[in-house]
């Protein structure tokens, strides 16, 4: 008996020649609409939907291959009998090959004019159906969704008179699985976000693969790297790479990092990162006195490390990045002269964002064994809170701009954080402390003399006022944190026998 394969696909990427090769091996072509009027112009005999079902596609194309004589020709177990009687019985053939694909509901609803009912449209319902059925059954049928998988299938077939092994069908199966859970999963958060939903009671999410990486953290670990279908486009997932080697799994979360920090200031910054935290932040009228600042703030951390910049970098600046050695430096842009210059180190990796889009907010999703946390990002900014000044001295003009910076920078700082501000740049900073206090102190070190008339941010409250302490002792003049604290009078008390300024935010910015 002949074989017959169904094929109707919205991505029609390489789907005349690979049928017309069906064609040849003797293989019949069912087909619907569009696909079936693409394929007869390229002179491929097809037989229609409606010759197989004896109905008509009807209700705009809604209904056009759910029927028994589609389903049950998918779905028939061959070495079944009574299945294969039924089949007899009703006059139903079988289909041995399904080429499917979905219609383009992503494609759709990232159109910024789409309506919920355009939305609505594109969500398909014959195709999961035959997908899935020729899936569950796919001892007996290849189920192919894939463009990329034709040149095999071709292959495996031409070698083996018409016939796919049994290994190959399980794959294409199991992917054709994939793509179908994807396909609802998008349609999922689409509709869960129209609702409003906040926490629903299953989180289905879904990422495609953007590249094998050589290891994880360590050369032991293996590690991949996926991609939101809908993500941020002002993302390292969604970054263009014009020059350097290959990213590695550190160099993905450094950089995600270091994007972090630049994206929350509007005036021209550069921040430097070793380990996902921040080493040297720098702000200035242009991009060159950013880095400047970013790169004496700590010219020993930067060594090594991932530089991000929220300006183009330019000529003059690229100059200076390339007298030391710098893993990756992400930019909007790089001019014509940056590129010659930057890409003379054959390794140094250049990766181009797009600023032009503001981040949303959007879900952060972190493993751990045997489940799943899920917050939103935290994109709260200075302009979003309410500051009180509780101490007898008020900042001056000048340490409410060091303040302010030093506050958006010991955000992105594992806690326990203290960051050290000074000239429009971090002069110390301490990350990951088990005490607060010990933090401030790695900072004060780290500051050596440019201590004295600095200013000091924390992640959280002081549970004590030995931080204010020591602030005071090194020469720090103001200080920023969320207050909260039952104790917070004593710090208070501190601050003010000391003459420094001490600001309330009311928001902590722990990061774990």
């Amino acid at each position: 008996m002949k074989k017959r394969a169904l094929v109707s696909v919205s991505d029609k990427t390489g789907i005349i020649p690979f049928v017309q090769s069906l064609e040849e091996l003797g293989i019949e072509v069912i087909s619907t609409g569009g696909t079936k009027r693409a394929l007869q112009e390229a002179g491929i005999n097809v037989i229609g939907i409606e010759e197989v079902t004896g109905f008509p596609e009807i209700m705009d194309g809604r209904v056009k291959t759910l029927h028994p004589n589609i389903h049950g020709g998918l779905l028939a177990v061959r070495d079944n009998e009574a299945h294969l009687a039924a089949l007899k019985e009703q006059g139903i053939g079988l289909i041995d090959f399904v080429i499917v694909n979905l219609y383009p509901f992503q494609e759709t609803i990232e159109k910024k004019d789409t309506t919920f009912n355009d939305a609505i449209e594109n969500i398909d319902i014959g195709g999961p159906s035959m997908i899935r059925a020729a899936a569950k059954n796919h001892k007996d049928v290849a189920i192919i969704v894939d463009a990329s998988d034709y040149d095999g299938v071709l292959e495996e077939l031409k070698e083996n008179v018409g016939e796919l092994s049994g290994e190959r069908k399980r794959k294409l199966a199991a992917k054709a699985f994939r793509h179908t859970a994807s396909y609802d999963a998008l349609i999922a958060e689409y509709l869960t976000n129209q609702t409003g939903e906040e926490a629903p009671e299953k989180l289905t999410v879904t990422y495609n693969l953007k590249q094998m990486l050589r290891y994880g953290e360590n050369p032991h670990q293996q590690a991949a790297f996926y991609e939101r279908p809908l993500g941020n486009p002002a993302s390292i997932a969604n970054a263009t790479q014009l020059h350097g080697k290959e990213l590695s799994y550190n160099n993905i979360n450094d950089a995600d990092a270091a994007l972090a920090v630049v994206r929350d200031f509007k005036e021209p910054a550069v921040a430097a990162i070793k380990h996902m935290n921040p080493c040297g932040v720098g702000i200035g009228d242009n991009i060159f006195e950013a880095y400047t600042k970013a790169y004496e703030a700590d010219s020993v951390s930067i060594f090594g490390g991932i530089v991000a910049s929220n300006r183009a970098i330019d000529g003059i600046t690229a100059a200076k990045m390339k007298e030391i050695f710098l893993e990756i430096i992400i930019a909007p842009d790089f001019s014509e002269e940056a590129l010659a210059i930057l890409t003379e180190k054959k390794n140094l990796r250049l990766l181009k964002v797009d600023f032009t889009h503001n981040e949303p907010s959007e879900q952060r999703i972190t493993t751990v064994s045997g489940g799943a946390l899920m917050q939103e990002t935290d994109t709260l900014s200075f302009e979003d809170v309410s500051v009180t000044n509780p101490t007898k001295r008020k900042p001056s003009e000048d340490e409410w701009k060091q303040l302010k910076m030093a506050w958006k920078v010991v955000k992105h700082v594992k806690s326990n954080a203290i960051v050290l501000g000074k000239s429009d740049c971090t002069i110390g900073i301490g990350a990951g402390q088990m005490n607060r206090v010990g933090a401030a102190k790695i900072a004060i070190e780290q500051a050596g003399d440019a201590v004295q008339g600095s200013v000091l941010a924390s992640d959280a409250f002081f549970p004590m006022n030995d931080t204010v302490e020591a602030a005071a002792k090194a020469g720090i003049t103001a200080i920023i944190q969320p207050g909260g604290s039952k104790r917070d009078q004593e710090s208070i008390d501190k601050a003010d026998e000391y003459g420094i300024a001490m600001v309330f935010t009311g928001v902590r910015h722990f990061k774990h």
